[in-house]
């Protein structure tokens, strides 16, 4: 999942109004922190409290469980976890970093959770050495810039593009496709690997962009209803995404529409309309595993969950709590500088809560599925994986 920003049956329930009165009760540093003996500080960064905050306080919620339970057992060295609100925007997480490496001395940093954050982030922890684990971040660049201390446990746009491009050529049967992006880094990367993984599939497509600040999309629409296609991909968030929805539906386009990670959130209902969401499909290399089908790590986390947070499991709350227990990992092998927690990272190889946890040479996790979530009522069941998921509506 990216801002200049993002296997199983089953409904889940991802509620960011549930997610954010859950913050509210637990979401105090104080929480998550270990008090007297050897400590270290690890950072969470990311949008916790701006329009897109719904796909980070889940991530944030999974990493406060993982290091509550970890300091439960009393280790040598505990964990404070210290949170920085980006809110989504790369200037201001720029200034939390500099203060999270100087004034906070952080070990290790677990996000941005945006892309475009993490593209002005990572250039700051590279120079102060210091590892970071994103949940979240999915542009494809940024496992190119050659960045020794990045990492993620996530599959990348490509490997999202290339998941859902299949599943609308083949499974949804769809032989037009119009992309649309909100012209960001994660948005339009995201649409432009869709249209060219459809286009290469055979499908005629065509794509244009909209203000992520506007609210009028009657432009895009009519282009849209214009070309009369099967389907509407949508790079970009919730926000602009729901927004979108709503005025297709409204505005007579009655064929399916999709998109990516950082749009799947009830926010993507209630902007739209319950009405009007409908059907809506969603990617992600994200899973959310709310009754713990996978396997017993997942079922005992989901249950976990629930019980402090007063939620289901939703998105990017697996990811959040493997990527802290990938310090956790470090810690427990006695690594506890951050140079020598990075080097860790580097063989770290677990069962994580959602997926195998194992890094590649450049910091890309080994596993690399995508799933596939259908809008129904005011929830956002697992369909499955791309490969196999069918569209029901």
């Amino acid at each position: 999942m990216r801002r200049n920003k993002m296997r199983i049956t089953g409904a889940l329930a991802v509620s960011a109004v549930l997610a954010l009165s859950a913050v509210a009760c637990g979401g105090d540093d104080k929480d998550s922190g270990g008090g007297g003996g050897n400590e270290v500080t690890i950072g969470f960064m990311g949008d916790l409290t701006g329009e897109n905050s719904g796909l980070v306080i889940p991530p944030w919620q999974g990493a406060q469980l993982a290091v509550e339970q970890y300091n439960a057992t009393n280790p040598k060295v505990k964990i404070k976890l210290k949170k920085y609100d980006s809110q989504g925007k790369p200037e201001q997480a720029t200034t939390l970093a500099q203060g999270a490496v100087k004034n906070d001395k952080i070990v290790g940093l677990i996000g941005p959770a945006f892309s475009g954050e993490s593209q002005s982030v990572a250039p700051i922890l590279e120079e102060a050495k210091i590892p970071s684990v994103t949940p979240s971040a999915t542009n494809v660049t940024l496992a190119e810039k050659g960045w020794k201390y990045w990492h993620r446990v996530v599959a990348d746009d490509a490997v999202q593009s290339a998941g859902a491009a299949n599943f609308l050529t083949k499974a949804a049967a769809a032989k037009k496709i119009f992309t649309v992006s909100d012209n960001q880094d994660y948005g339009k990367g995201l649409a432009d690997a869709i249209a060219k993984a459809a286009g290469g599939a055979g499908a005629q497509t065509q794509s244009d962009a909209v203000d992520d600040k506007a609210t009028d999309y009657s432009s895009t629409v009519n282009k849209i209803n214009q070309f009369k296609p099967d389907a509407v991909y949508f790079g970009g968030y919730y926000a602009v995404a729901g927004r979108l929805f709503k005025q297709l539906r409204e505005g007579g386009y009655k064929g399916k529409m999709m998109s990516g990670d950082g749009s799947l959130a009830t926010g993507l209902i209630e902007g739209a309309g319950e009405k009007n969401a409908q059907g809506a499909l969603l990617s992600c290399g994200c899973l959310i595993d709310a009754e713990g089908k996978t396997n017993e790590k997942a079922k005992k986390f989901a249950t976990d969950y629930k019980a402090k947070f007063g939620s289901d499991v939703a998105i990017y709350s697996t990811e959040g709590f493997d990527a802290a227990s990938t310090f956790i990992e470090a810690l427990k092998a006695g690594k506890s500088e951050p140079e020598d927690i990075n080097a860790f990272l580097k063989t770290v190889d677990f069962q994580g809560v959602g997926k195998q946890i194992k890094f590649d040479a450049n910091g890309e996790l080994a596993a690399q599925d995508i799933f596939i979530y259908e809008v129904k009522g005011n929830l956002l069941p697992l369909l499955g994986n791309s490969n196999e998921a069918k569209p029901t509506a």
